[in-house]
């Protein structure tokens, strides 16, 4: 393992999945690098640019396993190309003339972009995959607590009551949005690179947009139509899309963290027996997977603007931006996955506390509804301005609204023990059968 913390040993687990670094290892980059250059030999041999058998052979030697990767490395460290060295192992075990014919007209972003293109389809799927479980799961939970009463807190402060089953549904109809901006986006993003030096295809002149069309159909991306060098937007969109799927977790996360506290007390993470809370206060239970889904977030955020400032550039090629691109987009992905894996962990197991719900409505239930009542004799100003006067800071709020004589008693206990959840629960239905229709119908496998 490296230097970096997320490479360690000991916490790698925290920051990415074994799935998702399959696609981003070094020697899986390296094949998929091979891949993508056996794939421009045979489009060309299809084209007459190059002989048949030396695509053939390209397509043979293209495999990370037969080549010197220690000689790779040197030869790009002496060269100071970053991709010359892949290109002379390539050579080492490759038959003239075919040796002659490996990267022919193409350059380093050609490789580079088109990997990227593939990657973010590996990326894609597992997104989808676990964004999809983790609705699931948030569906459920808001159709199972259609009904439970709790607090709606407004500015960290007790409000007037919802249901758990609403506060799930807005969770649930946030992720249906981040499934719908990966379905939107995946034709703009899922497309390969072949521009040549500068964009223009000009080593190929007139053959050059069918050589790139059928590079495309032979890696199963879609053609560009035309080269994006220095036109970043598809990573920096891709990479903001992943962002704000973390935010909606980490939105989550925080909400479980507070309602966990033991003075509020309505939710609790999963835990098992072996985890411990703190070395010097046994008693705790800390909301480990909550609070990690925040730092995710602030993480994959920091990342994707990386990305962002990419989009500007200068002229036809500008290493500055796209180079960076090579650290941040990985760390986005990576972070992205580990926290849809600590979601799904957690709200599989969520401990939902209905008893603590209902009791932590207590005074609050009914003012909102009392206002309503009120503003039908007084008006609705009026009426907010002598409850206001009546619930002063401090004051027992039952007995203050009983004595201020606004409703007589009777009609005050009907109105606090009718929450006005109607909405509430109309919603909730809403939300669960449009995401449910919505599953129906789409296919489980992104791309």
């Amino acid at each position: 393992m490296g230097a970096r913390i997320a490479e360690s040993e000991l916490y790698a687990h925290l920051w990415g999945t074994d799935e998702l670094r399959a696609i981003f290892d070094e020697r899986a980059r390296l094949q998929s690098w091979l891949d993508i250059l056996a794939a421009l030999a045979r489009a060309q041999a299809t084209l007459g640019i190059i002989p048949p058998e030396s695509a053939e052979a390209i397509t043979k030697a293209a495999d990370v396993e037969l080549l010197d990767l220690a000689f790779v490395a040197e030869e790009t460290r002496r060269t100071s190309h970053s991709t010359l060295g892949l290109i002379h192992g390539l050579q080492q075990v490759l038959p003239a003339p075919a040796s002659e014919h490996v990267y022919l007209g193409a350059t380093v972003q050609d490789v580079t972009d088109t990997w990227a293109a593939v990657a973010l389809r590996e990326v894609g799927r597992v997104v989808w995959r676990d964004l999809r479980a983790t609705e699931g799961l948030v569906v459920d939970l808001a159709e199972r607590h259609r009904d439970t009463v709790m607090v709606g807190r407004t500015h960290g402060q007790p409000g007037a009551p919802i249901t758990f089953g609403f506060k799930a549904a807005s969770w649930a109809d946030e992720l249906r949005r981040h499934l719908d901006r990966l379905q939107e986006g995946r034709p703009r993003w899922l497309v390969a690179q072949l521009g040549g030096a500068v964009g223009v295809l000009g080593f190929f002149g007139a053959a050059g947009p069918a050589l790139r069309s059928a590079f495309c159909a032979e890696l199963g991306l879609s053609d560009p139509g035309i080269s994006w060098l220095t036109s970043r937007d598809r990573l920096a969109e891709f990479a903001h899309v992943l962002a704000m799927v973390c935010g909606t977790l980490a939105r989550i996360g925080n909400e479980v963290l507070e309602l966990q506290r033991p003075e509020i007390g309505e939710l609790r993470e999963p835990t098992t027996g072996d985890a411990v809370g703190s070395i010097t206060m046994p008693h705790k239970r800390n909301p480990e997977r909550s609070e990690h889904l925040d730092t995710l977030a602030r993480l994959v955020r920091a990342n994707a603007g990386v990305l962002l400032e990419g989009m500007v550039q200068i002229h036809e090629r500008d290493g500055r931006g796209w180079k960076a691109e090579w650290v941040a987009l990985p760390e986005v992905c990576l972070l992205t996955g580990v926290a849809l894996r600590t979601a799904i962990g957690l709200l599989s197991g969520l401990e939902v506390d209905v008893d603590r719900m209902a009791a932590n409505v207590g005074s609050t239930a009914g003012s909102e509804r009392v206002l309503a009542t009120l503003s039908a004799r007084l008006g609705k100003h009026e009426a907010q301005a002598r409850m206001h006067r009546a619930l002063q800071p401090g004051a027992d709020r039952p007995a203050a609204l009983d004595e201020s004589g606004l409703l007589d008693a009777g009609e005050l206990a009907d109105v606090l023990a009718s929450p006005a959840i109607e909405g509430a629960q109309a919603m909730v239905d809403e939300v669960v059968a449009r995401s449910r229709a919505a599953r129906l119908v789409e296919a489980d496998r992104w791309a």
